[in-house]
């Protein structure tokens, strides 16, 4: 058998000495971007399975889908970067990684299949660790807990222990992750906050990237670049948390569904938003987005098609004509400019904020807009704050969205002496 000497210490890099030794019951790890912590934490694991027999590993996000890209992705890497690929079998149907010397396990799992995560077990030694990742995802500190003690479970052999990892973003100073284990930190828990100053591993490129952000929003900066809790304060829309609205079949006639699309190509994102309201109760709830940049409005048109909305009413961003008459040429045939025109912005987000709005924790990129749209301190002719227009994307395309809003009435909504209303296949109202 052919062997080799690594260094961990040279693969993982500075900062993360305590992280990668910690033994208490919880491992709880906020952190910016480009910061080191999933990529550490997933050698980490593979270190830990192979150094301790009769572990394994169950790896929970919110959604079970994004797991491929982001998780299994991370872990595979780890395999190869500690020169220990042959020794593992990696499947995604199931998804799941195999030690092949002992059998021990890596499971994925998602918080969107409950009865899955709470049963999930292993038939061979201890299901000992949990690595929550992107754990700014979970809406409501009551689905931890169901998690927290159904797994790990039980006791683990003589020089074993059982452990949580969380690893995040924070994204908002509101959310329950802060005040669990940050606020008034548990003896059981360490704590640990990392940003991009500890990875010796990114060029001058990547750092440019971060001075830019200073520059042009502080607020990301403080989450994205230095792991610092998010601010509430001040933001455009203050109405809003991450959550999964169930709509019964009693209130279905109360909601009704939007759409929105702001153009972008190689700086600035693609950024189309789904949307379903409920003028009623006056709530919002965004539950799909898709966000990417260089997109070509053959691809725009793509992935429209394949999230089955094809035939929807979308608004999009009007400074783009040529664009919108493209998707329509490619099959997105009732797609409408959005109205531009005089204090368009601010009357916009005025209705919007009316609303509450929940967000599916799936919609990651729309919780990080709303977490950082904040307003510049320039003004208009009207001496009135405008916002940022920055890392706003997601958040024009919901004000796109809502302009139809306005036009939807719904059984429990009372209407009195009103004009009726009627959409036309071009994109405007006929009174």
């Amino acid at each position: 058998m052919k062997t080799c000497e690594l260094r961990i210490s040279e693969i993982v890099g500075k900062g993360y000495n305590d992280f990668w030794n910690s033994e208490k019951r919880y491992r709880v790890l906020k952190g910016g971007k480009a910061s080191k912590k999933s990529t550490t934490t997933a050698l980490n694991f593979i270190f830990r399975l192979m150094k301790y027999k009769n572990t394994n590993l169950l790896v929970v996000r919110q959604v079970m889908n994004t797991h491929r890209d982001s998780t299994f992705a991370q872990l595979v890497w780890a395999q190869k970067k500690l020169h220990v690929e042959n020794l593992w079998r990696n499947t995604v149907s199931p998804m799941e990684m195999t030690y092949l010397p002992t059998g021990q396990k890596i499971l994925f799992r998602g918080f969107d299949d409950v009865l899955k995560l709470a049963s999930t077990t292993v038939s061979k030694g201890y299901l000992n660790f949990v690595w929550i990742e992107e754990a700014f995802e979970i809406p409501k500190e009551e689905d931890f807990l169901k998690l927290d003690l159904s797994v790990p479970r039980g006791k683990v052999g003589d020089g074993l222990f059982k452990q949580t990892t969380l690893t995040f973003n924070p994204w908002s100073e509101t959310h329950w992750l802060k005040k669990r284990f940050f606020d008034n930190p548990p003896s059981n828990c360490d704590i640990f906050s990392t940003n991009y100053f500890i990875n010796e591993f990114l060029d001058e490129t990547d750092l440019e990237v971060f001075e830019e952000m200073k520059k042009t929003n502080i607020r990301k900066y403080e989450v994205a670049g230095l792991g610092n809790w998010g601010i509430s304060e001040g933001l455009v829309y203050e109405n809003f948390e991450s959550g999964i609205i169930d709509i019964t079949e009693n209130d279905a006639d109360n909601w009704k569904n939007f759409f929105g699309l702001d153009y972008g190509y190689s700086n600035d994102p693609t950024a189309f938003i789904a949307m379903k309201v409920n003028p009623v109760k006056k709530i919002i709830y965004v539950f799909d987005e898709f966000y990417k940049t260089k997109m070509l409005n053959c691809d725009i048109a793509n992935e429209i098609t394949r999230k089955g909305y094809a035939k929807e009413r979308i608004r999009a961003d009007s400074a783009e004509p040529k664009s919108n008459d493209d998707l329509r040429r490619l099959g997105i045939s009732r797609i409408a400019p959005s109205k531009k025109g005089r204090d368009s912005i601010l009357n916009g987000i005025a209705n919007i904020c009316e609303y509450k709005i929940t967000v599916n924790p799936s919609c990651v990129n729309t919780l990080k807009e709303l977490s950082t749209y904040t307003y510049d301190e320039k003004r208009n002719e009207n001496g009135q704050k405008m916002p940022k227009d920055c890392d706003n994307h997601l958040c024009d395309a919901m004000r796109y969205a809502f302009e139809d809003v306005r036009f939807f009435r719904p059984s429990g909504m009372k209407i009195k002496n009103e004009t009726v209303t009627k959409f036309n296949s071009l994109g405007g109202w006929n009174v």
